[in-house]
């Protein structure tokens, strides 16, 4: 049961995660993975939210592993950041590490926070 809850929150955060990736980058005109970042803080306010509310644990594997975990990308974060780093944007590589953990954590931590005063 387990492997089928993770399975179909990806089929679902896959998808999304392109879509909205994509969405989002072509309104920007810049070196910066807009898209990236974007899935990347989402996901983390949305995990943040269901560990914070307590989701039990079919939620948190269905949401929390299955569609969290395909909607952010590491290997996509770190791909871009070597990309910018081999172009020698090296301001806008170490900015988008920075700015990526940061944010991540800030919205991991409010959404926490939130759910759980909520709750």
């Amino acid at each position: 049961m387990t492997v089928a809850l993770v399975l179909a929150g990806a089929m679902i955060g896959a998808p999304v995660r392109y879509l909205a990736d994509r969405a989002v980058q072509s309104r920007h005109n810049s070196m910066f993975p807009w898209g990236t970042f974007t899935v990347n803080v989402v996901g983390c306010l949305l995990l943040g939210g269901l560990a914070g509310g307590g989701a039990a644990a079919p939620v948190m594997t269905l949401l929390g592993t299955g569609f969290c975990g395909a909607l952010t990308t590491y290997s996509t974060f770190s791909f871009e950041t070597l990309r910018l780093a081999e172009l020698r944007a090296w301001f806008t590589a170490v900015g988008y590490v920075a700015l990526t953990v940061a944010a991540g954590l800030a919205a991991a931590c409010a959404a926490y926070a939130a759910a759980h005063a909520l709750c």
